[in-house]
């Protein structure tokens, strides 16, 4: 994929972050975007973070000490290791053990 179907792409799948934790109490989880990079906080002040990760065409996720690499591969970002943790279902986990929100992603 080249960077500019890339740079397209990571903007659309921020977008459809935001989009989804919109409907989410910011009192539950606060969520920032600053550039590259989505930082969700949540009432306990633990964070994850996605960001975008342009040399390599990624899409990283970080929360409770773990990490994930995501690669766009069949219309969805998918785990470069295990190669089946989807980015959206991940962070929905992440929003329900943390704030104990269910996302409709």
């Amino acid at each position: 994929m080249d960077e500019q179907s890339y740079l397209k792409l990571a903007d659309a799948t921020f977008r459809r972050i935001e989009d989804v934790l919109d409907e989410v109490d910011a009192d539950d989880v606060d969520v920032e975007r600053s550039g590259d990079v989505i930082t969700l906080t949540f009432a306990d002040k633990s964070k994850c973070i996605v960001n975008t990760q342009r040399p390599t065409r990624q899409i990283w996720l970080a929360a409770a000490a773990r990490a994930w690499h995501f690669d766009w591969e069949g219309g969805r970002w998918i785990d470069d290791k295990d190669k089946t943790t989807e980015l959206f279902a991940a962070i929905a986990r992440i929003v329900k053990e943390r704030a104990g929100v269910e996302l409709t992603v």
